[in-house]
């Protein structure tokens, strides 16, 4: 229950970096930046100084949600629903699938941790090389949608390591609220450029139709 309270903090606070970027422009590759030093820090930091963990999560969560916001904004401009939808669709798979780890076997999702690994693999080298040579938009969907399922996946394998770890006696809470935080932040940010980009296919298609007429 902590796990999940803290996740929600972290998702709040995520919302209050977007809110900044609107508000002042902040988000960019020095929030980005950030965000992982800060994730650095909290991984490095020992478990009993528990409120400094919590505070560089926070923190991390602000510069992550600042981050995201040119994306948030985005759809602000073309269609603000966009992003409810997105988040409740985010919310209704990630709730999903962790409760479906949740009452599986114990161990039972654990082996796939190494082909998500081999996915996550493939698809930096992916992005990689899109931004080397050019990604086509056939690529750039596949990309999109191999991500959703691979953090689709990581929900459920991470909610059974944290069972796993409770188990044998790891209650680093805020380490596993961080570990949650990137999954849903990931698949979020994915349904909504998947959203945006079938929104603007639509208004396209509309503008060619009328053009003909």
């Amino acid at each position: 229950l902590q796990v999940y309270l803290t996740l929600c903090c972290a998702l709040i606070a995520c919302g209050i970096g977007s809110y900044l970027h609107i508000l002042w422009n902040i988000g960019g590759l020095l929030t980005t930046f950030a965000c992982v030093g800060s994730m650095a820090w909290l991984m490095s930091t020992p478990s009993y100084q528990e409120q400094k963990r919590v505070s560089l999560l926070m923190a991390a969560a602000v510069l992550q949600g600042a981050s995201i916001g040119p994306l948030i904004e985005l759809a602000i401009d073309i269609d603000s629903s966009l992003i409810v939808t997105a988040f409740v669709g985010t919310a209704i798979s990630f709730g999903c699938f962790s409760a479906a780890a949740m009452v599986a076997k114990r161990r039972e999702y654990l082996y796939l941790a190494g082909l998500l690994s081999s996915g996550l693999s493939i698809l930096f080298w992916l992005q990689l090389a899109s931004s080397i040579f050019g990604g086509s938009a056939s690529v750039f969907t596949f990309e999109l949608y191999f991500g959703l399922l691979l953090f689709v996946g990581y929900v459920v394998v991470d909610t059974q390591n944290i069972i796993e770890r409770a188990h044998v006696g790891d209650l680093d809470y805020v380490k596993h609220a961080l570990e949650l935080f990137t999954d849903f932040v990931s698949i979020f940010v994915r349904i909504l450029i998947i959203m945006l980009k079938n929104s603007m296919e639509k208004e396209n298609d509309k503008k060619k139709k009328k053009r003909r007429e």
